[in-house]
């Protein structure tokens, strides 16, 4: 099934004609639970890797042990509570059988697991170019893999993050048995399996990115929405629209477009190797829509009204920091640099 982003509440680009030129495309991938093979797209699915090259580890994580969490009881406690929750149940009833609880509890528990050598990485985005229109991909590459570590890196504690490009026809025999990690730092970098349902938006800057003028302006706008809005007690009124959250960058995981600035201010970001600029190439979130953004939520999805993370804006069960996002950007003069990764 396809996903719509529904119409935005209006073109903004009517009372603020100079935020044409900035508008640029963005592909929602719309990640949704499902049984994704090496031969498609998707978040936390199979990745088809050549038989001959060694799986990637992780230099930081080796043997022989680990504390951490069992990724196999991870996955275990998200089945059993999506079960508990999609059974009826009387009022004031317990959710969870005390057999059930006792498994979700141990889940999230940390201990000491043996891990033999580099802990692998985990598979977290597979991206075919005939799928995903305008993915930056370096000459005869059709495919992007994104893999990371499933323990936290550097002050930010964020996955540290590998890309691999190839050309798919040239992977004649296929890895079989992917290296498992016996252990995760986080649940929240052990994505669920999910097909991809690719959309193209057009975004606009955040309003961190805009001249100081023009973002006042919009801060004016919005507050004459607001006013009138409290002015007018009809039922037909438009819900007041705000910029960041209705009609600049889309929520959720995506290619291209413009950076999701959230908690901090933008800074400037270059390549590692050349110094030159670079552009979003991928972001990833874990949920696709909240309150903030709600009027983003696909048409398809139009009959799940709120915010639950066993609904479908959190089918991946990514969890990237307090609930944000992880950007990659490559390089504009060559994606075979060195990327460069940021949360937000």
């Amino acid at each position: 099934m396809t996903r719509t982003t529904p119409a935005r509440p209006l073109d903004i680009t009517g009372p603020f004609p100079e935020l044409a030129p900035l508008a640029r495309t963005a592909v929602r991938l719309h990640p949704r639970a499902g049984a994704p093979t090496a031969a498609d797209s998707s978040i936390g699915g199979p990745l088809l890797w050549p038989a001959a090259e060694p799986w990637p580890g992780c230099p930081e994580h080796t043997g022989p042990w680990h504390r951490g969490l069992d990724p196999v009881g991870v996955r275990r406690r998200r089945r059993i509570l999506a079960e508990a929750w999609a059974r009826p149940r009387a009022e004031r009833a317990e959710l969870l059988t005390e057999e059930e609880r006792a498994i979700v509890d141990g889940a999230t528990e940390k201990s000491r697991i043996p891990q033999d050598g580099p802990v692998p990485l985990v598979p977290v985005a597979q991206l075919y170019a005939a799928d995903i229109p305008g993915l930056p991909c370096p000459e005869g590459a059709d495919l992007l893999q994104v893999l990371w570590c499933p323990f936290g890196h550097g002050p930010d504690q964020l996955p540290s993050t590998e890309l691999r490009r190839r050309t798919a026809a040239d992977v004649v025999t296929p890895l079989g048995d992917v290296p498992q990690p016996s252990v995760i730092g986080d649940d929240g970098f052990l994505p669920e399996p999910c097909v991809l349902h690719p959309e193209q938006v057009t975004e606009y800057p955040a309003p961190h990115e805009l001249p100081r003028q023009l973002a006042e302006r919009i801060d004016a706008w919005e507050e004459g929405q607001a006013e009138e809005a409290d002015e007018t007690e009809a039922d037909d009124v438009t819900d007041e629209i705000s910029y960041q959250y209705d009609l600049a960058v889309a929520p959720g995981s995506k290619v291209g477009g413009h950076a999701p600035w959230s908690f901090s201010d933008p800074f400037p970001m270059s390549c590692p190797e050349c110094a030159g600029p670079v552009r979003p190439l991928l972001t990833l979130d874990g949920t696709e829509w909240d309150g903030g953004s709600a009027s983003w939520r696909p048409v398809e999805d139009a009959g799940y009204g709120g915010h639950h993370f066993l609904g479908p804006a959190r089918d991946t069960q990514l969890e990237i920091g307090r609930s944000y996002s992880l950007q990659l950007y490559v390089c504009r003069a060559s994606p075979g640099h060195p990327h460069v990764q940021n949360m937000q």
